[in-house]
């Protein structure tokens, strides 16, 4: 696409309340943009800590190391391909994701998903925010020699506040600090994930041997034979493939047993299973190290589960396609600094599903390597999955600091980028004309504050997802609204008019909110209802797919 393919205002808008210097479309000469700047874009929000414990989720419930990467690099393949077609409006009309949503939801109706939209990234805002803050806290603790108290403390309130401040600062910078930040983290990045697989692989024996691993920690770390009380463990191995743990005991209602022998992984008991736990143990140079206590009758349940692996691909497929449903939605917001239709759709390929998978098996197969580096691993329940519990396991100051300060580029550059952008403009689409683009920054900083995520970050965490997965239909209204029924042919003057084409009916257009109802509906009927329960499992994919036709069908009638 040349600059002559880019629409641009006919009319002066400036007098417009839906009209402002951060809502406009952006110009061509301010587009820059490049190929180069988008992939930077998405290395530095992939690289985060749920992309590095995405696989272990999936390695935990049974998979490969192999089969995860294939579900993650397919899923992002597909999140790709709405984004770029998403995206392409952006290029097109330099407009952002809320202004681009009034000729689907009208110029009112738009405030409801970019809202909803800014509040899961204000949630995420704050999450990060306090993880970025703990990495401040450990450096901190590593220079002065401090010890890092468990629960909250004046310390961690302290590194949360500054890196509070540091997010803010690039909101109040600009979009081209933004882009000045993604651009120099991204090498770092990846940089530090190829540190890690080296370290992996000299200190675990080699390359295949590390992945070795991978096989233990599929498999529960104690399984029950069907119908007998008989168990048989999986314990880690070191480099040699020997068993660590040398000794076993069991816990009957809670009261331990004598240590025993580990002769084989085959234990046979002597009366029920229930109100039974294990817990393994190896002696070293200090005395012993034991592993975490593993409830026998929770191993029974699990064991019991009768989902198929085919339906288990699915199910994870359609988790980590909503890992980006939200950006998703407002790419825009990105897109409209690129220069050309190339740029955002080999930056967006390039940039986004290479780096999940890369950082998804640096998870993997670090997480593997720690089974067999640190002795006091013994069983899969104690992997350091997330990098925070890796790093804990370094006594050596300046390696804590140097990671840690990888983690905060980390996470500055992913909060950033998928966490302030969009609801600064969601906000700022309120009130054009009061609220700025770096105040709707200050207001998403601040409800990150207000939710308090030191208390409630798995709970957050949850909700964030379930809300995320139910978001599908705003993309299905808005893709069928952009190629199906405008033809990718926008009236760029109608969006800033209080009285023009978008003003539908009191603001808002009818179809798309029937198309919404329906779309979110399809997407959580299976939660109540069992026999519909696989609608709520693919919840993104059936709502996108209802919003989209219905929504169609409706603008349709109207013509």
């Amino acid at each position: 696409m040349t600059n002559k393919d880019i629409v641009t205002l006919n009319e002066d808008l400036s007098h417009s309340s839906l009209y402002s210097e951060d809502l406009k479309p952006v110009p061509p000469q301010e587009r820059t943009w490049s190929m180069w700047s988008l992939a930077a874009l998405w290395v530095g929000m992939a690289v985060c800590i749920p992309t590095y414990l995405l696989a272990s989720y999936m390695i935990g419930s049974g998979m490969t190391w192999l089969e995860s990467l294939i579900i993650i690099g397919l899923a992002n393949l597909i999140i790709t391909i709405p984004m770029v077609l998403n995206g392409h409006a952006g290029v097109k009309y330099g407009i952002p994701f809320p202004v681009l949503g009034r000729s689907s939801f009208g110029i009112t109706g738009i405030h409801i998903p970019s809202v909803v939209r800014a509040i899961v990234a204000c949630g995420w805002f704050g999450v990060n925010t306090w993880l970025g803050g703990l990495a401040i806290y450990a450096i901190f603790n590593a220079v002065t020699g401090g010890i890092a108290v468990d629960g909250l403390s004046f310390g961690k309130f302290v590194g949360f506040g500054i890196f509070w401040l540091l997010n803010m600062y690039f909101i109040w910078k600009g979009t081209e600090s933004i882009k000045f930040l993604e651009q120099y983290s991204a090498p770092i990045l990846i940089l530090m994930g190829l540190i890690l697989i080296g370290w992996g692989a000299k200190e675990g024996g080699g390359f295949k041997n590390v992945l070795t691993q991978s096989h233990y920690l599929a498999a529960p770390s104690i399984e029950i034979a069907s119908g007998q009380n008989i168990i048989h463990l999986n314990p880690a191995m070191d480099s040699d493939g020997n068993p660590k743990a040398t000794e076993y005991r069991l816990f009957n209602n809670d009261q331990p047993e004598n240590w025993l022998k580990l002769v084989n992984p085959d234990i046979a008991l002597n009366g029920p299973i229930e109100n039974r736990q294990i817990q393994l143990r190896k002696s070293t140079n200090g005395g012993f190290v034991e592993s975490s206590i593993v409830d026998l009758s929770v191993q029974k349940i699990n064991a019991s589960s009768t989902d198929s692996k085919l339906w288990s691909y699915i199910l994870w497929l359609t988790i980590m396609v909503g890992f980006w449903a939200t950006m998703s939605l407002s790419i825009s917001d990105i897109t409209r600094y690129a220069a050309t239709q190339k740029d955002q759709v080999v930056g967006q390929f390039v940039g986004l599903p290479a780096t999940m998978m890369l950082y998804s098996f640096v998870g993997i197969f670090v997480s593997c390597a720690a089974v067999i580096i640190f002795d006091d691993i013994l069983i899969a329940n104690n992997a350091p999955w997330d990098p925070v519990t890796l790093l804990a396991k370094f006594q050596n100051p300046v390696v804590v600091i140097i990671s840690q300060i990888f983690m905060i580029i980390a996470t500055l550059s992913t909060n950033i980028a998928a966490n302030v952008i969009a609801p600064a403009n969601a906000f700022s689409n309120l009130n054009p004309k009061k609220i700025s683009f770096k105040v709707g920054g200050l207001i998403t900083g601040i409800i990150g504050i207000i939710i308090c995520p030191w208390y409630l970050m798995n709970e957050i965490s949850n909700i964030l997802i379930f809300i995320s997965g139910l978001l599908g239909p705003v993309l299905g209204i808005m893709l069928s609204d952009y190629y199906l029924v405008r033809k990718m042919e926008i009236p760029l003057d109608e969006l800033y008019k209080e009285e023009g084409q978008f003003k539908y009916t009191n603001g808002f257009n009818l179809s798309a909110m029937i198309a919404l109802a329906l779309g979110v509906f399809v997407a959580i009927i299976g939660y109540f209802v069992p026999s519909l329960e696989a609608l709520y499992k693919l919840s993104w994919f059936s709502g996108f797919l209802v919003s989209f036709v219905v929504y169609y069908l409706l603008m349709k009638l109207k013509k």
